[in-house]
């Protein structure tokens, strides 16, 4: 009970110190809830749209592609509609409906703005029936009843201005067609951002499916006390085989499973920035705990003399970090739901529409966070509680700090310099790795062993670093920065850990962006090595491109060629009887001038002559295939034929790796003309001279469809730079998080230094320092101090991208590129973090009485 109240007072006695790492745990836990509450409520959402969509039983086409998936040919997977009559006499079925779904649509405003979105949740057009007033109601107009009624819902009319009467184009694989609002639809749950539109059935059939007659489902409705189970097990009886045949339970789980592994990556992505933000708030909380048992090594030895043992003195460290851990976790906790509904409204302004109706706080979410928050820092308190233990009785006689332990600095030093030439040693070895699998553990390893190194050598480093920083930076101040290098220099063991904070979120920051500007150069040099077309025409959401888009691009004048790339899901089979998944093309013969390929072995324009094709090196070393053998190819949806390699093109990376090619006359030999895939890019040159005319044509041309990107060279690459760059500002978002928990540090070091020297701040106030040159001096401790750990991170960021890079050469990724703006922007802005750090701590010492700071113990 005594060592509880001891603890009690002591952490209100330093409220304010304590504050700022109870701020350092509160963002970590927050972090951590808000990304649980954020999931959790995501996945919410989607179980209760699939739970409102989902009919008893649903039947579909076998190789039907999934909601989200767009066909390569642009028409959904299909069924006769007489099926519907069939299974809507099968026993235990109440009724049957025909659906139609298709996601290969765009749909365009009268402004010819695309009104669906742009990335992400797909554009759905469906056909109207009663069964869809399940998951949404009519709240405006009426249901579509001809070619020229369409329903759209309500959030997608609301973001885009849209009301009844207004004139929506559809753009469908067999031509675009229009119709004017007769209705608006809202979502019973919350609908996630997809944009649906709704016709009547015949025109769906006609528009989305190429004919009447057909449709892509059936949703079954079981009679009352038939289950789900034996309904499905009915209706396979009655249809046969040649279905994909799902109950409620299993769609629900198979969309679950659609969205899972985005779900995924984002859940574990931003954990993973929780866990580097954990880990700085460790140096804050070790520095602040370190920083208070020295400053009460006095009153710590008169506890012992007065017969206070060892274990209780630990004890009493702890019970302060534990109540710390508490206050700060709770907190977290709480401001961890409040991060996730930023996060869901951030997501809504980006197209992914998430409802505080399905907020989610699972009881795992505040267990998760109270125990990680607790833990963490309680084991942080650990060191400075042992050394608290440590403090003698005779203690109580010295002024406050402890001796430093030389044997503890030989030893840190020695086992620092083996982790960090370890870790070299490791990110060596990913270096010169044959296989990227391998490679990215001992990158891995490298990396967390040299992180180790630096944290445990850090004070060792402090010296010359800070010394070093001190002769450029501070000697220019005169007198005042000699003092604020000593007062650096006073204690390394605080400086390393100070500056280890900022240090392992600014090695993330280095390291990324070297491996981004790589990424950016290596892809710049792959496409002028490789690239020889003037034009490249993509879409931007994955679709692939309509046949009426390209019969525009080709009519362009001043082109020289347009060069179709057409994706073939295929099997292939080689002489000895292994069959895989084929990376199969079919394109033009003049592909072979838009990309340059380079063969071992045979002639590439061979492979565009009659059932002919050409493999990558790679699979004919693994196959043993090479020039004159012929692979058995079964198309999807076509023919199985046979095919002789006449070609081997070399597979080192870069644009089309690995991929077979065959010629677009070969494809349309074995696989309908309804079955065969649009191209999914295309390629066009111009003639000599036509370059700036043919570019501004093209965007002409191809204005009616908005979903549908044409890019120069020039602009191919300036696009290239732009995704790279947004990707890294996401994750320095994220790694933002750590360097504002550093600042903490920084802060909170300060503040503690200024509380352990206030009788020296007062001497040097009586003997003529100004309030002025105390504030500078504090401040450009700071600034040497946050420009140590700048010069750490950067270096060892630097060290792991130049070995990420060299692995990830085996990928492509040939260019090493060191973004030197980049590095020297963030160095110099570490000494403005360094400067605002400082605010604080300078206001007060210059705030102090000058008697009563000479008059403290």
């Amino acid at each position: 009970m005594t060592v509880l109240k001891t603890s009690l007072r002591n952490f209100l006695a330093h409220k304010g110190r304590m504050a700022l790492s109870a701020v350092a745990v509160l963002l970590s836990v927050a972090f951590v809830s808000g990304t649980l509450v954020f999931t959790d409520t995501m996945n919410t959402t989607f179980d209760k749209l699939f739970a409102s969509t989902a009919s008893d039983v649903s039947v579909s086409p076998k190789g039907a592609a999934a909601d989200d998936e767009s066909p390569q040919t642009g028409r959904p997977e299909s069924l006769p509609a007489s099926l519907v009559e069939q299974v809507g006499k099968t026993e235990g079925v109440q009724a049957a409906h025909g659906a139609i779904a298709s996601t290969s649509v765009t749909v365009v405003n009268a402004e010819n703005k695309n009104v669906g979105p742009t990335s992400g949740a797909p554009t759905i057009a469906l056909n109207w029936s009663s069964n869809e007033l399940r998951s949404v109601e009519l709240v405006d107009g009426h249901e579509p009843r001809g070619p020229t009624d369409v329903v759209v819902d309500g959030a997608t009319a609301e973001k885009h201005g849209l009301k009844i009467g207004d004139e929506l184009r559809t753009i469908a694989v067999d031509g675009d067609f229009t119709a004017k609002i007769s209705g608006i639809v809202d979502f019973k749950v919350t609908n996630p951002g997809a944009t649906l539109v709704y016709f009547d059935t015949a025109t769906a059939q006609r528009e989305l499916l190429g004919k009447e007659g057909l449709f892509t489902q059936v949703q079954v409705d079981a009679k009352p006390g038939v289950s789900d189970d034996a309904l499905k097990a009915d209706i396979a009886a009655a249809i046969g085989d040649g279905y994909k045949l799902q109950t409620a339970a299993e769609a629900a789980d198979a969309g679950r499973e659609d969205v899972a592994g985005f779900l995924d990556v984002m859940k574990y992505a931003m954990l993973g920035f929780a866990g580097i933000a954990f880990l700085v708030g460790i140096f804050l909380i070790v520095n602040t705990f370190s920083m208070l048992v020295a400053q009460r090594t006095r009153e710590i030895g008169l506890m012992r003399a007065i017969g206070s043992s060892r274990k209780q003195v630990n004890r009493s460290v702890l019970v302060e970090a534990l109540l710390l851990g508490i206050v700060g976790s709770v907190a977290g906790v709480a401001a961890g739901v409040g991060l996730a509904v930023g996060l869901m409204k951030l997501m809504s302004s980006m197209g992914m529409e998430l409802s505080t109706r399905d907020l989610t706080v699972a009881w795992t979410t505040p267990a998760v966070g109270l125990a990680l928050g607790i833990v963490v820092t309680v084991l942080a308190a650990y060191i400075p509680a042992r050394r608290a233990g440590k403090v003698s009785p005779m203690a109580a006689l010295r002024d406050a700090g402890t001796p430093a332990d030389g044997k503890a600095g030989r030893v840190r030093a020695g086992l620092g310099l083996a982790l960090t030439a370890a870790g070299a040693a490791a990110l060596w070895v990913a270096t010169r790795a044959d296989e990227a699998g391998p490679g990215s553990l001992w990158l891995g390893l490298g990396v967390v062993l040299s992180l180790l190194g630096f944290i445990v050598i850090g004070p060792l480093l402090a010296g010359g670093v800070v010394r070093a920083l001190g002769v450029v930076v501070l000697r220019v101040f005169g007198p005042v920065g000699r003092m604020a290098e000593r007062n650096a220099l006073r204690n390394p063991r605080r400086t390393g850990a100070t500056g280890a904070a900022l240090m392992i979120g600014l090695a993330l920051v280095a390291c990324l962006s070297v491996v981004g500007s790589s990424m950016v150069a290596s892809a710049t040099e792959e496409l002028d090595r490789s690239v020889g077309a003037d034009f490249i025409v993509q879409s931007g959401t994955g679709q692939p491109i309509v046949p009426q888009a390209q019969a525009a691009l080709e009519k362009v004048p001043g082109l020289d060629h347009v060069s179709e790339y057409k994706w073939v899901d295929a099997k292939v089979t080689d002489p000895r009887g292994r069959t895989d998944t084929a990376d199969l093309a079919a394109t033009d013969p003049s592909y072979m001038k838009d990309v340059r390929r380079e063969t071992t072995s045979g002639t590439l324009a061979d492979a565009y002559g009659t059932d002919a094709m050409s493999v990558g090196s790679e699979y004919a070393t693994e196959h043993g295939v090479k020039v004159g053998d012929a692979l058995t190819i079964a198309f999807k949806g076509g023919e199985t034929a046979k095919l002789k390699v006449v070609a081997i093109t070399e597979d080192a990376g870069g644009i089309d790796s690995g991929v077979m090619y065959t010629g677009i006359p070969t494809l349309t030999r074995y696989v309908p003309a309804d079955r065969t895939p649009n191209s999914l890019i295309l390629l066009a040159g111009a003639k000599e001279g036509q370059e700036t005319q043919a570019y501004e044509a093209i965007k002409k041309a191809l204005a009616p469809y908005p979903q549908y990107k044409a890019s120069n060279q020039a602009d191919y690459k300036e696009a290239l730079k732009d995704q790279v760059g947004q990707l890294l500002n996401i994750v320095y978002g994220l790694l933002a998080l750590a360097i504002v928990v550093a600042i903490l540090g920084v802060v909170n070091t300060l503040a503690l230094s200024v509380v352990e020297r206030t009788r020296e701040i007062g001497l040097m106030r009586a003997i003529g320092l100004s309030r002025r040159q105390l504030r500078r001096m504090i401040r450009l401790e700071s600034v040497v101090i946050a420009l140590f750990g700048a010069l750490l991170g950067l270096g060892l960021g630097m060290g792991w991208g130049t070995a990420a890079q060299k692995l990830l050469a085996l990928e492509g990724l040939g260019v090493l590129e060191i973004p030197w703006p980049t590095i020297l922007t963030v160095f110099v802005g570490s000494a403005f973090v360094g400067l605002f750090a400082a605010l604080v701590p300078a206001f007060r010492a210059g705030r102090m009485n000058v008697l009563n700071a000479i008059a403290s113990e």
